[in-house]
C-alpha cells in the first residue's frame, strides 16, 4: 500500500508479503513509484533494477516485484 506525499519515508511490514511504504514524493509523472522502488530496494539491501513494478502504478495497492 503506497502513502505518497508524507512527510517521513518509511516502511511498515503488515505480514511476509504486504508492506506499507511512506515516501515523500506525490503521484506525479511516476515520482512516488520511483520513490517506493528505491525505498523498497534499500529495505531489501538490493539494487533498484532488481524491484519492479507488476500492477498498481496509477493505485495506492501495488504488487511489486522483488528479483
Amino acid at each position: 500500500k503506497a502513502k505518497p506525499g508524507s512527510k517521513i519515508e518509511k516502511i511498515n511490514k503488515v505480514d511476509n508479503v504486504h508492506f506499507v511504504v511512506w515516501v515523500k514524493e506525490w503521484p506525479d509523472k511516476g515520482k512516488a513509484n520511483l520513490a517506493i522502488t528505491r525505498l523498497l530496494a534499500g529495505y531489501f539491501g538490493i539494487a533498484p533494477s532488481l524491484v519492479k513494478i507488476i500492477s498498481g502504478q496509477t493505485s495506492k495497492t501495488k504488487i511489486f516485484e522483488i528479483s
